[in-house]
């Protein structure tokens, strides 16, 4: 037995005025004249002996009277050997606050029920001073233990999160901040959850230790049936303007009931261009696809839409195009051919922005501006233009290197080194065509011509070049085009955060036709492809961060997230060209703000430097959860978590009682002080 206010005990020094009251009786007697006292002596003798029991009865009942009361008012409790008491442990409660608690049930929102529930839990330890709090955002005002009414005024902040948390995350924090309060253990953990079974990983792995107690309250909706985009694609890299263009959605049905002809919507910059529709199996993914057309060049902002009730949060997947973007090639060249092969496929094409200098005279900075340099006729790699591209390959640049028909072996060889090429060797001869050397088709399957050659089959090629091998090497790299001999004529290296593209051959007629062949284009062409910074079409909350290409960024740049509703500037970073933004947490906003999906502005002194498309992330459309009978069975044998049946329970808080919490006893103190006082008046009153 414990009590809340023991301070009330000293209460109990007032048991000395009833006892000096009966101990001295101040009442003043009477004096009576009588003849003869014979009689009344035996009277008085009586009477005396049943006034002594009386007196004493009144005395014992006023006494316990006044312990009851104080009692009462010091409110005593029982407490459970279990539960964590102040000196002892924490009691932790974790509220889900993802988008699924978005769900309805009874016509209210899972996350509001919980909190109803947590707000009950805490008026039933509303004495305790070591209670703390976890939502899904790990927010760092959290890990300090507090009292219920700091606790009741955090739930009046909670909104949904974009971040979704194992449950194995959540102990591991709540054990962490537990830890550092009272390393002993003795914990008690709260979990009011959904328990989405796609977000809340492998349960196997939740070990719990001995000493703390883990309450699961599941907080599940009745609704399953959800429709949801996975994921989007373009069937080629770049959208062009005026063309026609093809998009691919897939879509996933989370029910267990079929969806026949779900309607999908297309809309560019608030315009509604192009329909579809799919068929949904269920728990199966679905495709549809999409011809549209762009009339401009540039960004342009687009969503996925379509109706699915009553399960809303997820019915629109943004994104964002550029269309027609610039690639930046840059040709210098130190022997170039008569032909100029190289500029005849970028000058022409609007989706190129070309430059071509010589190398005897052109300005280094250009080179980390650009998103392919092609270094034709290269003799030798020496000086400045050395230590610019080894610049230019660390911020993540392409470079693509032809020989001219003189090539310094040394200097060649102590550039490539430095990226896993080795035993350069350069043939000195004048080229002849008995020399020349069939090229092997190329493998389809290479992911460097994906989307070259026609589906379905092998590359149809009436003929292959041929060509005089200038230089051999060995290393790392994968093997784009080989010779027939078995050696490489085009490879491709991982060098430093970029690629090299490496050239066996010059583009000089006198080496061979690859510069006339019909590969020639297209190997070009997807060398600049897949140099392109090209930004993804759409990020989710879930990644936490998103990272954004800008070619020219001013010293000290701080960038602003904003879009219609909000504005803000988010933790940034910058490592070359390579901006990283840290998406806020939910409790990193303000009390008006809310950071939803839809498409954001990346700015900078009021100009829009790029466009952002976050959406939710997929898990949390997956509307399957794990009931309290399947979460039971999971933790049959760990006799320290306990699972409740439902949050939504009349008899909820009492199983909590039932668990092991404070048991109050002061109501039976205040009976029995009335009692008391009870018979107190019954003894004065019929006792002789």
């Amino acid at each position: 037995m414990q009590f809340l206010n023991p301070n009330m005990l000293w209460g109990l020094l007032a048991l000395a005025i009833p006892l000096l009251v009966h101990l001295f009786n101040f009442r003043k007697t009477k004096r009576v004249y009588f003849s003869n006292v014979t009689l009344l002596k035996q009277v008085d003798t009586k009477v005396s002996s049943a006034r002594k029991l009386k007196h004493f009865l009144l005395l014992l009942s006023r006494m316990l009277f006044i312990t009851a009361l104080v009692i009462a008012f010091a409110q005593p409790v029982k407490k459970a050997l279990s539960f964590s008491d102040t000196p002892k442990g924490i009691n932790g409660i974790y509220l889900d606050n993802s988008q699924s608690m978005q769900n309805m049930r009874d016509g209210k929102r899972l996350l509001d029920l919980a909190i109803i529930k947590i707000d009950e839990l805490l008026t039933l330890l509303n004495r305790s001073s070591n209670l703390q709090l976890t939502t899904n955002d790990f927010d760092g005002a959290d890990q300090w233990v507090s009292g219920a009414s700091a606790l009741k005024d955090r739930l009046t902040t909670v909104r949904y999160s974009e971040t979704e948390r194992e449950l194995q995350q959540v102990y591991k924090r709540e054990r962490s901040i537990a830890q550092k309060h009272n390393p002993s253990g003795g914990n008690h953990f709260f979990w009011f959850s959904d328990f989405q079974k796609s977000t809340v990983g492998d349960l196997s792995l939740l070990n719990v230790d001995g000493l703390d107690r883990l309450h699961l309250i599941p907080v599940a909706g009745k609704l399953t049936q959800n429709v949801f985009v996975d994921t989007l694609w373009l069937d080629v890299p770049f959208v062009r303007e005026m063309q026609n263009n093809v998009m691919t959605v897939r879509v996933f049905n989370s029910g267990n009931q079929a969806v026949e002809k779900l309607p999908l919507k297309l809309y560019l910059d608030d315009i509604q261009i192009s329909t579809s529709s799919v068929d949904l199996e269920p728990n199966a993914y679905g495709t549809a696809s999409f011809n549209f057309t762009v009339s401009a060049r540039g960004i342009h902002k687009g969503r996925i839409s379509f109706d699915d009730e009553p399960i809303t949060f997820d019915n629109n997947y943004y994104f964002v195009l550029d269309a027609s973007p610039s690639l930046r090639v840059l040709h210098l060249y130190g022997q170039r051919s008569p032909q100029n092969y190289v500029s005849k496929i970028f000058s022409n094409d609007s989706l190129f922005h070309y430059r071509s200098y010589s190398l005897d005279n052109y300005n280094p900075g250009e080179i980390l501006n650009a998103d392919l340099v092609v270094l034709e006729g290269i003799t030798a790699i020496e000086g400045e233009t050395k230590s610019t591209l080894t610049a230019y390959l660390q911020q993540g640049g392409h470079v693509a290197l032809i020989p001219g028909n003189q090539v310094s072996q040394v200097s060649l060889q102590n550039f490539l080194a430095d990226y896993g090429l080795r035993n350069l060797q350069v043939d000195a001869h004048v080229p002849k065509v008995e020399g020349q050397i069939e090229l092997n088709a190329p493998e389809r399957q290479s992911p460097f011509f994906a989307d070259v050659f026609e589906k379905g089959g092998a590359p149809r090629l009436m003929s292959l070049p041929k060509v005089y091998p200038k230089m051999n090497w060995e290393g790392v790299g994968e093997k784009i085009l080989n010779l027939k001999s078995g050696k490489s004529f085009l490879t491709r290296t991982r060098a430093a955060n970029g690629q090299l593209y490496l050239f066996a051959a010059p583009l000089l007629k006198e080496y061979g036709n690859f510069a006339e062949h019909a590969l020639f284009v297209p190997t070009f062409i997807r060398m600049a492809y897949l140099s392109g910074k090209t930004e993804r079409l759409a990020y989710n909350f879930s990644e936490g961060f998103v990272r954004l290409n800008l070619p020219e960024v001013p010293k000290n740049a701080v960038y602003k997230l904003r879009n219609k509703e909000l504005e803000m500037i988010p933790t940034q970073s910058l490592r070359g060209n390579i901006l990283t933004l840290t998406l806020p947490k939910s409790s990193d906003l303000q009390e008006n703000q809310s950071m939803g999906a839809g498409i954001y502005e990346l700015e900078i002194n009021g100009k829009v430097e790029k466009s952002i498309a976050l959406n939710h992330s997929r898990t949390e459309s997956k509307m399957d959860y794990y009931s309290a009978d399947e979460l039971k069975n999971i933790f049959k044998d760990h006799p320290q978590i306990m699972v409740y049946d439902d949050v939504d329970d009349s008899d909820f808080i009492e199983d909590f009682r039932s668990a092991g919490l404070d048991k109050a006893y002061w109501k039976y103190f205040i009976v029995l002080a009335l009692f008391f006082l009870l018979a107190e008046i019954l003894i004065y009153r019929f006792m002789p």
